[in-house]
C-alpha cells in the first residue's frame, strides 16, 4: 500500500507539473489568465485535501493537497516570475488572497440561512464550509508570504557565486516549504487535532516535492533555452517593492503631491515633508534654508495678457527655479504666484547667493509678450537665524519677502538686525 501511494504521489506531481507548465508555456497564445485561473481553481481542492485527505508513505503520513498541489503551485509562481516579472506574478498572489477573504465572509453569512433538505440523505455541513474558509484563508496568507519569500530567496541565491539552477530552485523551495509546513500544521492541529506524524511526514514529502519540481523546472527551462539565467541586476528591495505594489503607492503619492499646473510639489506636500525634513536636519546639526519666491506684478500680467500668459509665466518660473537648485533641494508651489524652496545643508549666506542666482536667471530667461522681463522678489530664512520650525522659517521668509517688495521688488532680502521691526505692508502684488 505504501509503495502504491508513493507511485501515485509521483504521478500526481508529474501530471500537475505537465498541465500547469503547458498552460504557462502557451500563455502568449491562450492568455496568462488561463494559467492564473487554473491556479485559483485548484486552490480549493488543495485545501480540502490538506484538511481531510491523508495517505501513508514509507516515510510518514501526508496529504497530496499540501505536498503535491501546494508545493507545485509555489514552484509555478516562481516559474512565472522567472519567465515574466514581479509585476505579473503578483496578480495570482493577490487574487488568491482576495478570493479567500471573500470565502470566509460568505461562509459566515451562509450560516444564517434557514436551509432545507432536497437530496435525500444529504444535509449541508456549514461548519465544514466555515472551517474550509478559514483554512483557505490561512493557507493563502501563508502562500502570500511564501511566494514573496521564494522569489526573494531565489534572487539572493543568484547573487555572487554562480549556483546551478536546480540547486538554486531546490534551496529556495525547501526553505520556504519548511516555513509553510510549520505554519499550516499549526492551523491543522488547532482545528483538526492533526498529530505530529502529519508534521514530519508532510515536511519530508515537501522536501521530496521541492527536489522533484526543481529537477522538472530545470529540465523545462533547458527545453525553453532558459537554463542559464543570470540573477536580476535590480536591487532585491526593488523586486520586493514590485511584488507588494509599493511602487504603485509611491507613484500615486508622488503624483498626488504635485501641483497640476507647474509640476512642482504642492503646498500639502510641504506641510507634510517640511517638519520631518527640518526635524531630521536639526537632529543632525545641519542648517536648512527656506526661500519664498514671488513673481512681481503678477496680477498685472494676467490683466494685460490673459490667464494663459500668466500660466505660462508660472510654468517657466517653476522650471527656472528647479534648474537653479541642487539635487536634494525641493520646490513647492505655495499658492498663486508664490513658490517655497527648501534647501537642506545650505547656510544662510549660501542661500542668499543661490537666491540671487535664481533672481537673475528668471529675469534673463522669462519674457512677457511685450518683451519685458519677468522679475521675482525673494525672502530667505535659515534655521541658524530663525529657529528650527517650518512655521518659523515661513514667517521670517514672508516678512523678508514683503521687505523686498517694499524696497522696489526684483531683489533678495535675508536676515538683518532690524528684522524685528519689519511688518507686512499693504498688498504689493
Amino acid at each position: 500500500m505504501e509503495t502504491k501511494n508513493l507511485i501515485l504521489f509521483l504521478v500526481e506531481a508529474l501530471v500537475y507539473f505537465a498541465f500547469m507548465v503547458g498552460l504557462l508555456h502557451q500563455r502568449h497564445r491562450i492568455g496568462i489568465g488561463v494559467f492564473i485561473t487554473a491556479l485559483g481553481v485548484l486552490h480549493f481542492l488543495e485545501t480540502y485535501l490538506a484538511a481531510v485527505f491523508y495517505v501513508e508513505l514509507p516515510f510518514g503520513v501526508l496529504s497530496p493537497g499540501s505536498s503535491v498541489l501546494f508545493s507545485g503551485k509555489l514552484m509555478m509562481i516562481l516559474l512565472l516570475y522567472i519567465k515574466e516579472d514581479a509585476a505579473t506574478v503578483r496578480a495570482p498572489i493577490y487574487g488568491l488572497l482576495a478570493g479567500n477573504f471573500m470565502t470566509v465572509i460568505l461562509a459566515g453569512i451562509l450560516q444564517y440561512h434557514e436551509t432545507i433538505s432536497v437530496v435525500p440523505g444529504r444535509v449541508v455541513d456549514l461548519t465544514f464550509i466555515d472551517e474550509m474558509g478559514w483554512l483557505m484563508l490561512w493557507g493563502t496568507t501563508l502562500l502570500y508570504v511564501d511566494a514573496l519569500a521564494i522569489i526573494l530567496i531565489y534572487e539572493r541565491l543568484g547573487r555572487g557565486r554562480r549556483m546551478p539552477m536546480a540547486l538554486r530552485l531546490f534551496l529556495s523551495g525547501a526553505a520556504v516549504l519548511t516555513f509553510d509546513q510549520l505554519g499550516f500544521f499549526a492551523a491543522l492541529n488547532l482545528l483538526n487535532d492533526a498529530p505530529m506524524s502529519v508534521l514530519w511526514g508532510g515536511w519530508l514529502a515537501k522536501m521530496m516535492a521541492a527536489a522533484l519540481f526543481a529537477v522538472l523546472t530545470t529540465a523545462y527551462l533547458s527545453f525553453a533555452r532558459l537554463a542559464v539565467l543570470p540573477a536580476s541586476s535590480r536591487p532585491i528591495a526593488d523586486i520586493f517593492n514590485d511584488l507588494t505594489f509599493r511602487e504603485r503607492y509611491e507613484d500615486l503619492l508622488d503624483r498626488s503631491g504635485h501641483d497640476a499646473l507647474t509640476g512642482v510639489l504642492d503646498r500639502s506636500r510641504l506641510e507634510f515633508e517640511g517638519p520631518r525634513l527640518l526635524q531630521a536636519a536639526n537632529a543632525a546639526g545641519a542648517v536648512t534654508s527656506l526661500m519664498i519666491v514671488d513673481a512681481d506684478h503678477f496680477k498685472a500680467v494676467n490683466d494685460a495678457f490673459g490667464h494663459l500668459a500668466g500660466d505660462r509665466v508660472l510654468k517657466e518660473a517653476a522650471a527656472t527655479l528647479q534648474d537653479g537648485l541642487r539635487a536634494g533641494d525641493r520646490v513647492y508651489r505655495f499658492g498663486g504666484e508664490e513658490f517655497v524652496i527648501l534647501c537642506e545643508g545650505l547656510s544662510h549666506e549660501g542661500a542668499l547667493a543661490r537666491a540671487e542666482q535664481i533672481r537673475r536667471a528668471v529675469a534673463e530667461h522669462i519674457v512677457l509678450p511685450d518683451g519685458m522681463p519677468v522679475t521675482v522678489s525673494i525672502g530667505v530664512a535659515s534655521t541658524d537665524h530663525d529657529g528650527g520650525t517650518l512655521n518659523g522659517l515661513l514667517s521670517a521668509a514672508d516678512q523678508r519677502l514683503y521687505a523686498a517688495k517694499h524696497r522696489g521688488r526684483d531683489r533678495v532680502v535675508g536676515w538683518e538686525p532690524s528684522d524685528a521691526d519689519i511688518r507686512p505692508v499693504d498688498d504689493f502684488t
